[in-house]
């Protein structure tokens, strides 16, 4: 299938790693056709059901060292897992120059990692693979498999990176999961995740824009339709919006032990409330992710005012030149900051989840 290619033995130029795995090819699984209505259903939800338990892919970019190996991954503080599809070359090289940038910083170490498939087919395929391995030659931050990336397949790109992180970095403290095009406070997320009490990633943490009350979209042209033949119950599980969220390494191995029991559901972060509930437990609310962008209300304000932004978490979406300027911009030792006139809603996140108000320029 387009999306799912077979899985095959691995030819040792093509990989940067020192562990090879390999399975037998995956299989249409034909009795996909006995589905009630699966007839009428769209063509990429026929897809998705024929090689729903599709779940190993030949890796084609490894990281096996990333977190200093297994034994020694407790040396992560925090692990930037970001979902980066081949073509998004330019976003990956401004986030390395400003929030992924790797460092050693109020005492822990932050890492990075692209997680990606393949896109595109023949020449452009191979070209776009060869992006990726020039780019890993440079960096040595990028995860990829070879599956298709698209949206129906972003659950699987989550499990895949779970699986390897089992078994490369299962000891790091916290991470990040998120796009390539959000804005992420690195400065701020360390200092919220220090300021923890009696966690140190061991315990459970899962926090970010919270969503609950809701459920599957039977809308078929809808990006988010899920059909009753993918899921019959009409509510989902609480769980944090996909663009960015927040968890500890712990709960992120137990979202990889549910996941072997949780039939895979194209929507990602859906998915992962799926594993939670499954596990008993439960994401939070974080004021200080904004995965539905930051709102300012006032017109005679600019919305990109540094000053709104240096004291938050995450911020979805910004493009290439936005996130550039802002984490120069926040980062400026030279930056006031006043407020007066209108009263607006800010966040500090030295207090974790609690919020102020200040008096904002007008």
């Amino acid at each position: 299938r387009d999306m799912m290619p077979a899985c095959r033995q691995i030819s040792p130029d093509t990989l940067n790693t020192s562990n090879v795995f390999s399975w037998p090819n995956c299989k249409q699984n034909m009795t996909a056709n006995n589905i009630t209505s699966f007839s009428s259903l769209p063509g990429h939800i026929k897809d998705f059901l024929y090689y729903q338990h599709c779940r190993h892919f030949p890796i084609l970019l490894d990281l096996p060292d990333k977190c200093g190996g297994a034994d020694q991954s407790s040396e992560v503080f925090l692990l930037l897992v970001i979902k980066s599809p081949p073509y998004n070359h330019d976003r990956r090289e401004i986030l390395r120059k400003t929030w992924a940038n790797e460092r050693f910083k109020n005492g822990v170490w932050t890492r990075r990692i692209f997680i990606s498939g393949t896109t595109g087919s023949d020449f452009e395929k191979e070209r776009l693979n060869k992006v990726l391995k020039l780019e890993q030659s440079e960096h040595n931050d990028i995860l990829q498999w070879d599956f298709s990336d698209t949206f129906y397949n972003l659950t699987l790109k989550q499990i895949l990176f779970l699986e390897w992180m089992e078994r490369n970095c299962p000891n790091v403290h916290f991470l990040f999961n998120g796009d390539d095009d959000v804005f992420v406070n690195t400065n701020n997320v360390v200092k919220y995740l220090q300021s923890l009490e009696d966690n140190d990633g061991s315990k459970h943490l899962f926090t970010g824009h919270l969503i609950q009350y809701v459920g599957p979209i039977r809308i078929p042209w809808s990006k988010y339709f899920v059909p009753v033949q993918l899921q019959e119950s009409d509510s989902y599980p609480p769980y944090c919006g996909g663009g960015g969220f927040f968890l500890s390494g712990y709960t992120a191995l137990v979202i990889y032990n549910m996941s072997k029991s949780t039939a895979l559901l194209p929507i990602d972060d859906v998915y992962m409330g799926m594993c939670l509930a499954k596990a008993g437990l439960s994401p939070v609310s974080h004021i200080g992710v904004k995965t539905a962008g930051l709102y300012i209300p006032s017109k005679n304000i600019d919305k990109y005012d540094p000053c709104f932004f240096r004291e938050i978490l995450l911020v979805h979406r910004f493009n290439i030149a936005e996130l550039f300027l802002m984490w120069h911009r926040i980062n400026d030792p030279k930056l006031k900051c006043f407020y007066c006139c209108t009263r607006l809603h800010y966040v500090d996140m030295s207090l974790q989840n609690s919020a102020t108000y200040i008096d904002a320029a007008c």
